[in-house]
C-alpha cells in the first residue's frame, strides 16, 4: 500500500526572522539556480553562492550547512511553485474527468524546465539525492503523493491504493520519458513530449477508467 509522503518542510537550519532575512534566503536560492544553469551541481559551492548572491560565507552557513542544502531548499521551491501552477490550472480548467489533466501538467512541468533557472538541471532534486525533498521518501513519490493531493481536492477522486499506485507508476514513467526528451534537445524532442502524454494519459484512462 502507498501512503501519503510528506515533504521536510525545509532545509533551513534556521527560519529567517526578518523580511529583509528572508529576501536574502531566496537571493541564495536565486543565485544557486544561475549557478546550476552555468556550472551544473559539481560546479556549485558554498563559496559561489555567496560570490553570486553577494552575501557574506558567514550568512550561508547561518542557513545552509553545505551546497546540498541549498538545492534542497530549491528543490522545494521547485515542487511548491509547481504544486501552485498545477493547483491554479485545475482550479481554471475544464476537464471531464481528473487524468485528462495529464497534458495540462505536463505543459506546466515543461514550461518549467524551458523557463525555471536551475530547474532544467535540478529539477525536483535526483542530480543531488533521489531523497533529497524527504529523506523518508524519493523524489518522485513526493512529486506523486503531491499530484495526489491536488487531484483528490479538485476532483473528489476517491484516495484509495490503487489510485495512489497508479500515480506513482505514472510520475515514474513520465520521468523516464521526459528526460529522453530533454536529454539532446534542450527545449524538449516535440515528438517525445506528445508521446509521454499519450502514454501517461492512456495508462491512467485504462486503469482507472470511472464506472
Amino acid at each position: 500500500m502507498i501512503g501519503p509522503v510528506t515533504t521536510d518542510a525545509s532545509a533551513l537550519r534556521r527560519r529567517p526572522a526578518q523580511r529583509r532575512s528572508a529576501e536574502r534566503v531566496q537571493r541564495m536560492l536565486d543565485a544557486c539556480a544561475d549557478i546550476l544553469d552555468e556550472a551544473g551541481y559539481d560546479g556549485l559551492s558554498t563559496t559561489r553562492v555567496a560570490q553570486r548572491a553577494d552575501v557574506a560565507i558567514g550568512s550561508i552557513y547561518q542557513f545552509f550547512p553545505d551546497k546540498k542544502a541549498i538545492a534542497q531548499e530549491l528543490a522545494l521551491r521547485n515542487l511548491d511553485r509547481f504544486g501552485e501552477r498545477v493547483a491554479w490550472a485545475l482550479a481554471g480548467g475544464d476537464f471531464a474527468y481528473w487524468y485528462d489533466t495529464v497534458g495540462t501538467v505536463l505543459e506546466i512541468f515543461v514550461d518549467m524546465h524551458r523557463t525555471v533557472p536551475g530547474f532544467r538541471v535540478l529539477r525536483f532534486g535526483d542530480i543531488a539525492d533521489v531523497h533529497l525533498l524527504d529523506v523518508s521518501a524519493e523524489n518522485n513519490a513526493v512529486v506523486a503523493d503531491r499530484l495526489r493531493a491536488l487531484l483528490v481536492e479538485a476532483f473528489e477522486v476517491p484516495d484509495t491504493p490503487d489510485f495512489a499506485r497508479a500515480l506513482a507508476v505514472a510520475v515514474e514513467a513520465a520521468d523516464a520519458v521526459l528526460k529522453l526528451a530533454f536529454r539532446d534537445v534542450p527545449g524538449g524532442d516535440p515528438a517525445l513530449l506528445a508521446e509521454v502524454e499519450r502514454l501517461i494519459r492512456g495508462y491512467l484512462a485504462h486503469h482507472l477508467e470511472p464506472g
